[in-house]
């Protein structure tokens, strides 16, 4: 399971460990992942993605998984999340 947010696309960056004596040594700062059930009120049932605590937090800003999906650009979603945007906007179109 990689360890990239499902929603935003944030990943693993590096970076240095920095000791006292300015050793340095190289590190990976991982992201805040957790695994989240969403609701989708447009398609009426919930989705399990793997998103970070940034990206939870702008789902509840934006008024839900349905708002946040219509700001969302496309090349920063996976591909499990690209084909719930594709769901949603297929629905909001036929209702």
């Amino acid at each position: 399971m990689s360890r990239v947010c499902e929603l935003t696309g944030k990943g693993p960056i590096t970076g240095n460990n920095v000791s006292h004596a300015n050793n340095r040594t190289r590190r990976r700062f991982l992201p805040n992942l957790n695994d989240v059930t969403l609701m989708s009120e447009t398609l009426g049932r919930t989705v399990k993605l793997r998103i970070s605590a940034a990206a939870l937090r702008t789902v509840d800003h934006r008024g839900g998984l349905d708002g946040f999906m219509a700001k969302a650009r496309e090349s920063e979603l996976s591909a499990r999340a690209l084909k719930i945007k594709k769901e949603i906007e297929k629905s909001l179109t036929a209702a």
